[in-house]
């Protein structure tokens, strides 16, 4: 495996997973806003490690692997969060959305790489919208500065869950053929 600056990017995206975490809990005025600054940290890495891997040409299969799987977790982990501390349908659900959706594209994607079929459902341009859109609404919620961030966060968030099911069902139409072929 070849160690390059986007693969550590990815790799720091990781390790900063159980620090936003931990912060998430502590008990201080100060840990909601190292909390919200830790993960706004990991999520340009996110957009970082993409844009240096392509543009200096290091796209390593490593880190095709990883990159999806860092951002999954360290989302999930957000919404997880976000849920125990709101407490509330309104946010639970959207969360359950978002989650559920990445399970299933990441279901139908492997699914779709196994018959050559991968590259009809490449990440679009709805995707990257639905991801920015989260990822505000998730450094939002936790922050939670002031009453009138939480609302805008809950829209960011409601906006997010929209583009979810919207992207979702775009790439499971792109994957329709492949879905309902009774070929083996």
């Amino acid at each position: 495996m070849k160690l390059n600056i986007p693969t550590f990017l990815t790799f720091f995206r990781v390790v900063l997973i159980p620090f936003f975490i931990l912060l998430f809990y502590l008990p201080f005025s100060w840990a909601p806003l190292w909390t919200a600054i830790i993960f706004t940290v990991a999520a340009v890495t996110d957009w970082l490690d993409g844009f240096l891997a392509r543009r200096w040409k290091q796209t390593t299969r490593f880190g095709a692997f990883l990159d999806p799987v860092a951002d999954k977790v360290m989302v999930a982990a957000a919404l997880v969060l976000v849920v125990q501390h709101y407490h509330v349908f309104w946010i639970t659900i959207p969360a359950i959305v978002m989650i559920s959706r990445e399970i299933i594209i990441s279901a139908l994607r492997e699914w779709m790489a196994e018959l050559g079929d991968r590259n009809k459902i490449a990440v679009s341009w709805l995707g990257k919208v639905k991801t920015t859109s989260q990822m505000i609404a998730l450094i939002g919620l936790l922050w939670r500065y002031n009453p009138t961030m939480e609302i805008i966060a809950i829209i960011a968030l409601y906006i997010a869950v929209i583009l979810t099911v919207w992207s979702m069902w775009q790439y499971l139409t792109l994957a329709k053929e492949s879905l309902l072929s009774e070929d083996e």
